[in-house]
């Protein structure tokens, strides 16, 4: 019987965490390729004007995610997990198809940042119900003395996507294409393989098998999924909103905002910036399971502790040396060490989450408040800096990010340790 179970729990975490890694895929080419298609939907100007360009539509696919969090999520609580994952991951797959096959400006004009925008607000839709759907589904699935171990691949594979992203990115520049032929039509490629990722996403998702503590819920009276319902939790849904503040802009800058910041700072080339983005996510994807793993061992707030205090330390001193950064390798050196402090957040931050609701409103309560809080401070965190850099005031935002690490260090320290108050059954 434990050989069953177990087996059905690693093959709800495999189905579940390959499903992700093609929705984060598909979310993360934009962001990877932006630095060639941006010329080709926006008018002609200068490099850092369509790249905030991009950057906005980036940020404005965000807004949709408190809505994809607040449908997904009502979903996954009325309906079940797999039924809400398989609905996300299909949407997902329109968003990338239609960026894949949208026209240049040069050819239709506005429709092309118009057809750019549906595609990025349906894929922030997809994406927004994503995150707390899967949070959920891994955290039930996983055993209670390996639920941070086994949660933590939701950021292994969400990190994973990018990976993807940045690899064939990497292949393409140094193998297959020109700069040239990128930025004509090169582009497309990564979109076109996300839409094709996806069918095997759905493949995976429906032989997957629903979660015992859904099918068990013991309060069948209640509103599941409603928003009346989640209200009656204000201390855990406040909680989830500070706990994610400082978390997601920090790693929204570490991730798809550095590829920028190495080209337009540090004077990087594209192709060094892509390399040292995906060797230094590599290695953040590995520390992942460690730290869950740490958190299964010690608790779940002394890892986010640890980020509260090392980022507000450290923010200001890293970002500033990085800017000034004489070699790709140092570069390197100080976007790594930001990664491993950032990893006592990425890696616990789902469970920790899921350990706050009951069964009936979890997939709601973990990707409502989370979307919405993405959505302000992660959507924008690149617009933001590079709106900043624009203005000449790029220091600033490296201080914008040590003050929203620091409200968060505050709720770390107030709010109790879900591992030993989880409600999630075991």
């Amino acid at each position: 019987m434990t050989e069953k179970i177990s087996s059905r729990r690693l093959k709800a975490i495999f189905g579940g965490s390959i499903g992700n890694l093609v929705e984060w895929y598909d979310w993360y080419a934009y962001s990877a390729f932006s630095i060639y298609f941006s010329a080709a939907f926006f008018p002609e100007g200068n490099a850092t004007a369509q790249l905030l360009n991009s950057a906005g539509i980036f940020a404005l696919g965000f807004l949709m995610r408190p809505l994809g969090g607040w449908l997904f999520g009502r979903i996954a609580d009325k309906a079940g997990r797999k039924q809400s994952m398989l609905l996300s991951v299909v949407l997902m797959s329109l968003g990338s198809l239609l960026i894949a096959c949208t026209p240049a400006y040069k050819t239709i004009g506005i429709l092309a940042p118009i057809l750019l925008l549906v595609a990025r607000l349906l894929q922030g839709l997809s994406v927004g119900g994503e995150y707390g759907v899967s949070a959920t589904y891994l955290s039930e699935m996983a055993s209670r003395n390996r639920r941070g171990f086994y949660s933590s691949f939701q950021y292994v594979t969400l990190i994973g996507g990018q990976l993807i992203a940045l690899g064939l990115q990497l292949l393409l520049q140094k193998l297959l294409l020109t700069p040239e032929q990128l930025s004509a039509w090169g582009w497309r490629i990564p979109f076109a393989f996300g839409a094709v990722l996806s069918v095997i996403a759905l493949y995976l998702r429906r032989n997957l098998d629903e979660t015992h503590a859904f099918e068990q819920q013991q309060k069948p009276e209640a509103k599941k999924g409603t928003i009346g319902e989640l209200m009656k939790h204000p201390k855990a849904l406040l909680t989830v909103v500070g706990l994610t503040l400082g978390g997601t802009l920090a790693f929204y800058t570490y991730t798809t905002y550095m590829q920028k910041f190495l080209v337009n700072t540090v004077q990087l080339s594209k192709e060094q910036s892509t390399l040292i983005s995906f060797l230094s996510l590599f290695i953040f994807a590995c520390l992942q399971p460690l730290f869950g793993l740490l958190s299964d061992r010690i608790g779940r707030k002394p890892l986010l502790i640890g980020f509260g205090l090392l980022g507000t330390l450290c923010t200001v001193p890293l970002l500033t040396a990085l800017s000034h950064a004489s070699s790709q390798w140092g570069a390197f050196a100080l976007l790594l060490a930001a990664l491993v402090i950032v990893s006592g957040y990425t890696s616990i931050n789902a469970v920790v989450k899921a350990e706050l609701f009951p069964a009936e409103v979890r997939a709601l309560g973990v990707g409502l408040p989370y979307a919405l809080t993405v959505a302000l401070f992660g959507g924008t965190a690149e617009y933001i800096a590079l709106w900043m850099k624009e203005a000449g005031h790029e220091t600033l935002y490296y201080w914008y990010i040590t003050g929203c690490i620091l409200v968060s260090l505050l709720v770390y320290l107030f709010m109790g340790d879900t591992r030993k108050e989880s409600k999630i059954e075991a």
